[in-house]
């Protein structure tokens, strides 16, 4: 979807800063939330795409203030609700409501283990043929979409040539609605920065993007 999130290609969005030797978190809170996040996504009431959205329809003033786990705890305490895991009143006290019903069997780190163990379909699928092969020019779709998708804005309506197709995926815009997974192939297409941002950048750089085929069309 079109939003603040979409930042790829903007201006005045400040340097990347680098951080020598960072830490895996820089706070023990931040440690947990990625657990809980595992822990929730082990239940399988959502999908990893689904999660994502959740991301995107934050607001605006929300998502720029906030730091990357903070997100990540707005969002999950969203989900829990959205889908009847916790009540918005238990999400305020802190603690469950002795009415409530209780998931049997119980969530524990060996459950959420043997869930989160489990392995995604193969790439390799003779039955999902490409639209696509290798060193094909292609265009990338100008789309808004108003729900979820991999197709990051700036390279809306741009040229670029497929250097690799790495198999068959998950259609995130689709399986982000619960609307199937609608897999298909998944090409690496190399934009040229000039093709991108125009003659002001550099001629020897380009940029390769994970490319479904619902994202390309023929030239």
């Amino acid at each position: 979807m079109n939003g603040v999130h979409d930042m790829g290609g903007l201006q005045d969005m400040g340097p990347v800063q680098h951080e020598k030797d960072e830490p895996v978190f820089h706070a023990a809170w931040e440690g947990r939330i990625c657990a809980i996040n595992a822990a929730l996504r082990a239940m399988g009431n959502w999908n990893l795409d689904a999660w994502r959205h959740e991301i995107e329809l934050l607001p605006p003033a929300d998502y720029l203030r906030m730091t990357y786990y903070e997100r990540w705890l707005r969002i999950n305490e969203q989900l829990v609700v959205k889908h009847g895991l916790v009540t918005p009143s238990e999400l305020t006290a802190g603690a469950p409501d002795p009415r409530s019903a209780k998931a049997i069997p119980a969530l524990s780190a060996a459950v959420a283990a043997s869930h989160l163990g489990r392995g995604i379909p193969s790439s390799h699928d003779p039955q999902v043929p490409p639209h696509f092969e290798v060193g094909q020019r292609v265009r990338a779709r100008n789309i808004n979409p108003t729900g979820h998708t991999r197709l990051p804005r700036y390279a809306r309506g741009r040229v670029g040539a497929i250097v690799r197709d790495h198999g068959v995926y998950t259609f995130p815009d689709t399986n982000a609605h619960f609307q199937g997974e609608k897999r298909q192939h998944v090409y690496s297409v190399r934009f040229p920065a000039r093709e991108l941002w125009g003659e002001h950048a550099s001629p020897r750089d380009s940029v390769h993007l994970d490319m479904w085929d619902d994202y390309l069309e023929r030239l």
